[in-house]
């Protein structure tokens, strides 16, 4: 009998380790993601960062020269609306200056708000975990420097030649 016992309990415990093995990093708690989905939206973020940068830098070198010209950041949303609506992901221009050149790019949400400070304190990053739908989500905002002469054409000399940031809004997966 002791050693059907035995057994038994190597059973449970064996299947309580193999559990907890599958849920490693897990909570239990549907709003907390798993953390190494949370790195890899973080990455995805960076790729996003990175491209979307590149793309309007791009533009900017190659086809404005005055300010009469279609602003590369006018693109720019062109891109994150059609991201949006393929509900790939949320990206937003939010002028971080006080003095935005589209009344539409100020931070709106308390995320935003807070993403606006961190970016003039210094802060090249800021991000917050939250849930939306239920579902986690990353919320990323990244510095959007002048970094050549044609954005001064359009936006003026800005102190520390800061711009805005871009705001992300990806699923956590």
């Amino acid at each position: 009998m002791r050693t059907r016992q035995r057994l038994v309990r190597t059973a449970f415990l064996t299947a309580a380790i193999a559990l907890s093995w599958g849920n490693a990093g897990k909570t239990g708690d549907p709003n907390v993601p798993d953390p190494q989905a949370l790195e890899r939206t973080r990455e995805q973020v960076r790729m996003l960062d990175t491209l979307y940068k590149n793309a309007v830098v791009s533009i900017t070198k190659n086809y404005v020269s005055q300010q009469a010209d279609v602003p590369a950041a006018a693109v720019a949303k062109d891109v994150f609306e059609a991201m949006k609506s393929g509900k790939y992901h949320n990206a937003r221009l939010i002028d971080v200056t006080g003095r935005p050149k589209n009344k539409e790019n100020v931070a709106k949400t308390d995320f935003e708000k807070a993403a606006v400070e961190a970016i003039r304190s210094g802060k090249d990053y800021f991000e917050e975990v939250a849930v939306v739908d239920g579902k986690p989500v990353l919320r990323a905002a990244t510095v959007v420097p002048a970094v050549m002469e044609q954005c001064i054409v359009c936006h003026g000399k800005r102190e520390k030649n800061l711009l805005g940031t871009i705001v992300y809004e990806l699923p956590i997966k």
